[in-house]
């Protein structure tokens, strides 16, 4: 993976491949960290649980969960959406543009699917470049227009370029990890010894989960959205196709919310939680507004790649 060069063939006049070389290293560590932080939680539940039996337990569950969302992560996100499969002769709008996108970042070119959901909105997926997949709503086909739409997959693969795809696939798992850990210990932790604070602790977990699950995306996905929509910008040299798209996807959205699980709503060009949006903190997305502001603030860095 780490020879692969074409993480780092999109060239610009702000940024070098030793920047994107180490964007691709910190992706490696910070998902080492999160495979080893899921391996960590189960285990530390299993022995809570199950003393050593527990943790020889959870580390095999540990290693099955780290297997699959290494090579599987991106096929459970497809599905989860029920994406559909298309190929060139079905649509060949979104074909058109992003062999051409791939032939000048000089990535191969992804699998394409299309979610059968009016509501506007876009993910990448995969476990590197090669193994990489675009999935957009039929609502976001419908809303924008050919140069709108060319900014919003330029900033997919923006994601694949950077290997953000494989981390945000990581931490959908390991969120979801530790939203089901909640659930187990509130389950059993009732029927524990009261002396040993069962019912307590499963209280306490509830309480935390979802915080934590949710600080691990907040950890992931802010600075990889500006990085994405700079690759993006710097791919099509039109920063303000990509800065309208975002604007329309912002406001339709709102009118159309899209029903999406909270451990994968970091995959999504915006964020489609609409119903838990209670503040910028705690948004799993950096606020669309300082996102447009990045791209139309500095238009003359963007030039067109080809």
């Amino acid at each position: 993976m780490a020879g692969d060069p074409h993480s780092l063939s999109i060239s610009n006049p702000s940024a070098t491949s030793n920047e994107y070389r180490n964007c691709f290293m910190g992706n490696t560590f910070k998902t080492a960290f999160l495979l080893t932080g899921l391996t960590l939680l189960l285990m530390s539940i299993g022995g809570y649980f199950g003393g050593q039996r527990g943790i020889l337990t959870a580390l095999i569950i540990a290693g099955v969960m780290n297997f699959v969302s290494y090579f599987y992560s991106d096929k459970i996100a497809l599905a989860t959406y029920r994406a559909q499969p298309v190929t060139r002769e079905q649509l060949p709008r979104v074909y058109q543009v992003v062999e051409r996108l791939t032939q000048k970042a000089g990535l191969p070119m992804p699998k394409i699917y299309v979610i059968p959901m009016d509501s506007p909105n876009a993910f990448a997926t995969g476990r590197n470049p090669r193994h990489a997949s675009v999935a957009v709503t039929q609502g976001i086909l419908n809303l924008l227009n050919d140069e709108e739409l060319e900014g919003v997959l330029a900033h997919e693969l923006g994601h694949v370029n950077n290997r953000d795809i494989l981390i945000s696939s990581i931490a959908a798992t390991l969120a979801g990890a530790i939203t089901y850990a909640a659930r187990f210990a509130l389950f059993f932790g009732g029927d524990r010894d009261e002396r040993r604070g069962g019912g307590l602790s499963a209280l306490v977990m509830m309480i935390l989960a979802p915080l934590a699950a949710m600080l691990i995306q907040l950890a992931v996905s802010r600075s990889r959205e500006y990085q994405a929509d700079e690759t993006g910008a710097h791919l099509t040299g039109n920063p303000y196709a990509l800065a309208s798209a975002l604007s329309k996807l912002d406001a339709y959205s709102k009118r159309l919310p899209m029903v999406a699980t909270p451990s994968t709503a970091h995959l999504f060009i915006i964020q489609p939680l609409l119903g838990m949006n209670i503040g910028n903190l705690f948004s799993t997305h950096p606020p669309i507004a300082k996102r447009i502001e990045r791209l139309t603030g500095r238009p003359a860095e963007f030039q067109r790649v080809g």
